[in-house]
């Protein structure tokens, strides 16, 4: 978010808009704040309150929309009565492109015994397939620029309430087939027909890796998990990954010695209702 809304800011481009499941929203408003840039945030009803309350803390305004992420997409038009520019995922290449930045750092973190290198997978987190693109693309500029010898293996996992990118690849499919029903509690990861589906998948095609799908009592007890264990906060969408890690290490998909990294999209627990409520389910 922080390249799409510098590269806005360097040409005078306002109001800035978008519909945002939660985390890209507060994003936006904060860095439109940092350039002094007005931005609206467009989020479903069901958006976490933390996230909708940082979006008015960094000074962006704020439109909730019943309904779910597709209602606030659709909403950003119909609702906006003036000119704006689009920081929309896949409206802007500076977003996915930016992401690309992920798998650079991955790089500075040197996995290879102390020397700059990639770890054997990267496990993320699927939503709107801008992560998968965005990393996938920087993985594969490393190993052009002749930085890195190969592209790690990449694992993009999905809600199994909501998974149209993890389908498609299972099935084979070059296309994404909107999800109908969608049905999982971690909101930020359900979008039912991602801009970027279609993409995500082709950026899977081209390396080795996988896309699978986790219970939600997964995500949660995997997030809580590593609350426990390793002391960093995540949220759902990074209990999502997290489970995700898990399954593969227990399907032997992964070596006992393999480096897997696991992308937490959430600065801290932004849903921290959900994860005690799954306590309570377990009698906690």
């Amino acid at each position: 978010m922080s390249p799409a809304v510098t590269a806005a800011a360097d040409r005078g481009l306002e109001p800035l808009a978008l519909a945002a499941a939660g985390n890209a929203g507060q994003s936006a408003a904060a860095y439109a704040g940092r350039t002094d840039l007005r931005s609206y945030a467009f989020v479903p009803s069901r958006t976490a309150f933390s996230n909708k309350a940082m979006v008015n803390v960094h000074g962006g305004e704020m439109r909730v929309v019943g309904g779910r992420y597709g209602d606030a997409a659709a909403a950003v038009d119909d609702q906006l009565a003036a000119e704006y520019h689009s920081l929309q995922e896949f409206t802007t290449p500076y977003r996915h492109d930016g992401a690309k930045t992920l798998a650079y750092e991955l790089l500075d973190d040197r996995f290879g015994d102390g020397e700059p290198g990639l770890p054997d997978a990267v496990v993320l987190p699927a939503s709107t397939g801008e992560l998968v693109v965005g990393v996938v693309r920087g993985l594969r500029d490393l190993v052009e620029l002749g930085l890195a010898e190969a592209v790690p293996d990449v694992y993009a996992v999905q809600a199994a309430g909501c998974a149209p990118i993890a389908t498609a690849v299972e099935s084979g499919a070059d296309a994404v087939e909107p999800w109908t029903g969608p049905d999982t509690i971690v909101g930020e990861v359900e979008i039912e027909d991602p801009a970027g589906g279609d993409l995500a998948v082709a950026a899977l095609d081209g390396v080795d890796g996988d896309a699978l799908t986790v219970e939600d009592d997964d995500a949660l007890e995997s997030a809580v998990t590593v609350a426990r264990t390793e002391v960093v906060e995540v949220g759902g969408a990074g209990g999502v990954a997290l489970a995700g890690a898990w399954r593969l290490a227990e399907a032997d998909a992964v070596a006992d010695d393999d480096t897997l990294v696991v992308v937490n999209p959430d600065a801290g627990v932004k849903t921290p209702d959900v994860l005690r409520s799954h306590l309570m389910g377990k009698g906690i």
